[in-house]
């Protein structure tokens, strides 16, 4: 039941990247790159600080005592809203969200092969490949279909 009800929250977050992505799209070509995820971050840390203060249970380890390696994973996020607000305009929302997740999945799946960051090992294996193969695959059509629109 658990496993359920995460994957629909997981779901969940995809829908809102997604419509995240295609608003902030938009809001870029007409306000600038950096003022958009300047808003972004700005509004997400005011969300997460109130979240924080008033949901967050304690925890053994805080921001300063955790292994500061462990802090660069929110650089990855910069780099997630940039890459998105330059991308959707000029390849559409339906192409950058794929990209995304082919490169979402190609690199969890190298972590879980090699077990990287402290995770657990989860070898590759056929229906692991495949599902790359079919993202890629879709990365295609999506750019067949909107080189057919344009043209």
């Amino acid at each position: 039941m658990m496993f359920v009800l995460v994957t629909l929250l997981a779901l969940a977050g995809g829908v809102s990247l997604a419509a995240q992505s295609s608003i902030n799209g938009r809001l870029g070509k007409a306000a600038g790159v950096m003022e958009t995820a300047w808003l972004t971050f700005v509004l997400g840390a005011a969300v997460c600080f109130l979240l924080f203060f008033f949901f967050e249970p304690p925890h053994a380890m805080t921001l300063l005592t955790a292994p500061k390696w462990q802090l660069i994973g929110a650089l990855f996020g910069v780099v997630y809203i940039l890459v998105n607000v330059v991308a959707v305009p000029h390849v559409g929302i339906a192409a950058a969200t794929v990209a995304v997740i082919t490169g979402q999945l190609a690199m969890s799946l190298l972590i879980d092969h090699f077990g990287w960051f402290g995770n657990s090992v989860i070898p590759l294996d056929a229906s692991r490949y495949a599902s790359i193969a079919l993202l890629v695959a879709a990365l295609g059509l999506i750019y067949l279909g909107n080189r057919r629109k344009a043209g």
